[in-house]
């Protein structure tokens, strides 16, 4: 075994990650069982009492097994384990006292780190295009009532049967706009859409984009492949995702985080229950996925957890309050750390009791004593052991970190990122033809024809004002002809012969035809008609 995966707490003989110990007699060493790895798990406890420190550790021993790892930076503290920690870090003398206490062999290691942003400023871009996110997880994003999440349905539909690519927000909007020009047809088709609901989908698309979201969407977009990558030493990568900056929109960041364990799951194969993970993901923050969540999406929540073990990825999810996570999926969560609860009010009191009776009880102290009274750096642990059952409660002092503890600088980061296997390949956006680009080269050649001089036979290039009064003269027949003509169809109702792409292109070039109607399209579009 090499001395990274030692000092990282890896055992070669249980095939595990010690996670921590006690210096008194009756506790025995805490370990994560690799092949229980992908049962899930839980880190849950008070601000500061050190879940971003169990969070550090349990990557670190993943990292060293081999184990991808996919984990949030929401404080912007984690950076740090692309670097070795250090004997003059503050903390080094704490740390070397623990470790002697619990029997650690500590050796300072670095992780290999894979920086991400979906801003792209402190990590490769990240991006998904709008197809792949689906229309439930964007009306998640966007906040949408129960009838817009209809209209974008409708969307999303047109665009699969017109072979129009879904990839970034200007198709989106494009495919709105049509929407609302022809509502009243596709309302007979697809039942009712409003061009109310229309309007209100633009508007919180529009808020979005003035967030950032719009970064999110396009290509090149991620390739999970580059998630589970593996050194020449045999570490598997920690892939971080900057989120400070992320935090401040909330449903953006668990909606991305769920896009993105929905994805794990509808790409990756069976695996049926490997000797370690495939891929571990960590979920900080996790209440706020649940938060106002739909049932719609909580079922789904609940249909990766308990399908996506098979698959090989591990979820460890990451909240103060063990109650965040709702029953269902609480129950497949095996493997635990609980940190401190306070218990300052009657409802704090309750979950405490109800967190403490999640758990196997261990007749030497009570379980919901200990969760209130652990210090920072300590918790009540429980893993899954022989045969996957529970191992009883124990009060475990977490082992110090080997990675550097805290954030690195800036310039330090910026090497990581050139020397990182994956600079250069999402750096640069590709914008192919999509369905914008499709939609408006369709308009324009309506527009084209629909100008264009009228030709006789013979070639003969007439006056376009005798064009027009030669029409004109045509209308009329001077009553030599009384027979009944048939009535023309009315004009909310378009031929069968029309596709859905001719009646955008139609009504997108009466838009363009008039200075108004202009007007109107950059209102809607914003700068969707900027020259690139």
């Amino acid at each position: 075994m090499s001395e990274s995966a030692k000092g990282q707490g890896v055992s070669g003989d249980q095939a595990g990650i010690f996670v921590g110990g006690s210096g008194e007699a009756y506790a025995a060493p805490q370990t994560l069982l690799l092949k229980y790895g992908n049962r899930h798990g839980l880190i849950a406890g008070a601000t500061g009492t050190g879940k971003t420190v169990t969070l550090q550790v349990l990557a670190e021993g993943f990292s060293a097994a081999g184990v991808p790892v996919f984990l949030s930076d929401v404080k912007g503290d984690l950076s740090g384990m692309g670097v070795a920690g250090s004997a003059d870090h503050k903390l080094h003398e704490a740390f070397s006292k623990r470790a002697a206490t619990i029997g650690l062999d500590l050796v300072y290691a670095a992780c290999p780190v894979t920086y991400w942003d979906l801003y792209g400023e402190q990590g490769h871009p990240i991006r998904a295009t709008i197809s792949e996110m689906g229309p439930l997880l964007l009306s998640r994003l966007l906040e949408l009532t129960e009838p817009q999440e209809g209209v974008l349905n409708v969307a999303f539909r047109l665009a699969d049967e017109e072979g129009l690519p879904l990839l970034d927000l200007k198709d989106l909007q494009a495919m709105l706009v049509f929407i609302g020009e022809n509502a009243q047809a596709i309302s007979t088709r697809y039942g009712l859409v409003s061009t109310t609901s229309v309007g209100a989908i633009q508007r919180r698309l529009l808020v979005l984009e003035n967030q950032g979201g719009a970064q999110l969407f396009g290509e090149p977009a991620l390739a999970l492949a580059d998630l589970m990558q593996v050194d020449a030493q045999g570490r598997g990568h920690v892939n971080l995702l900057a989120a400070d900056k992320l935090m401040n929109s909330p449903r953006l960041y668990a909606t991305f985080l769920l896009w993105l364990l929905s994805e794990l799951f509808e790409e990756l194969p069976e695996v049926g229950d490997p000797d370690k993970p495939k891929l571990v993901f960590f979920f900080d923050e996790a209440h706020l996925l649940f938060n106002d969540a739909p049932k719609a999406l909580v079922e789904k929540v609940e249909q990766v957890a308990r399908l996506i073990r098979s698959k090989g990825v591990g979820v460890y999810f990451i909240t103060q309050n063990p109650a965040d996570v709702p029953e269902n999926i609480l129950g497949q969560l095996g493997n635990r750390v609980q940190h401190a609860l306070r218990a300052f009010t009657a409802r704090d009191q309750k979950d405490l009791r109800l967190a403490a009776e999640t758990y196997r009880p261990n007749p030497r102290f009570a379980t919901e004593d200990a969760i209130r009274d652990v210090g920072t750096g300590e918790a009540v642990t429980s893993f899954l052991e022989a045969k996957g059952i529970p191992s009883v409660v124990e009060r475990t002092l977490i082992r110090p970190p080997a990675s550097q503890l805290g954030p690195i600088d800036p310039a330090l980061r910026a090497q990581l990122l050139a020397a990182s296997p994956l600079h250069g390949k999402y750096e640069a956006v590709i914008d192919r033809d999509s369905a914008f680009e499709k939609l408006r080269a369709r308009a324009e050649a309506a527009a084209r024809e629909a100008n264009a001089p009228a030709q006789p036979e013979g070639g003969l290039s007439l006056d376009p004002q005798e064009v027009r009064e030669f029409n004109k003269g045509r209308r009329y027949d001077g009553g030599a002809s009384r027979a009944p003509q048939p009535a023309a169809p009315p004009k909310s109702a378009p031929r069968r012969s029309d596709s859905v792409t001719e009646a955008f292109a139609k009504s997108f070039a009466r838009q363009l035809g008039t200075k108004s109607g202009q007007a109107i399209v950059r209102g809607v579009l914003g700068s969707l008609f900027r020259k690139r």
